[in-house]
């Protein structure tokens, strides 16, 4: 399955890739030969705190490139017929006029007004024209959205 991300955040996470290998990398290494040198390696806390972010950096390296290797990149749309990946649009929630914009689930930020496709609202307002209302089953309750702009 594609990871679905904007042009910037494919810049950003390899911007991240590199950090990690390169400055990040080196700064754990640090940190493990200071805590190597503090003695027996066993009851040593600096040490396992350093191989575990160790760890979670290479980790992090992995989850990072499987993201680009999978990137499927989202343009930003203007206009358009209906609501899909990379666009722009205001809803109109009970009375109150909300814009987001739909990307992909690593991009999501709600607070901003960035909702997934795959998310309970995004899912429901694919597809959908200006016009058009969905009902969205939340944990609060039944939300209606109506569509009233694409732009």
């Amino acid at each position: 399955m594609p990871t679905y991300l904007s042009q910037a955040k494919l810049d950003e996470l390899k911007e991240e890739v590199a950090h990690r290998q390169g400055q990040g990398r080196k700064d754990i290494a640090g940190k493990i030969e200071q805590a190597k040198e503090l003695g027996d390696l066993s009851e040593n806390f600096e040490y396992h705190a350093a191989k575990e972010e160790q760890a979670q950096n290479e980790t992090r390296i992995m989850e990072l490139k499987a993201m680009i290797i999978d990137a499927a990149i989202v343009e930003e749309k203007t206009g358009g017929d209906n609501i899909s990946l990379g666009t722009k649009f205001v809803v109109d929630i009970g009375g109150e006029e909300k814009t987001y914009e739909m990307v992909g689930s690593t991009e999501a930020d709600p607070i901003s007004g960035k909702i997934s496709n795959e998310s309970v609202v995004g899912n429901a307002l694919v597809g959908k024209e200006v016009g058009e209302e969905v009902e969205v089953e939340l944990p609060s309750g039944k939300s209606i959205y109506r569509v009233v702009k694409i732009l």
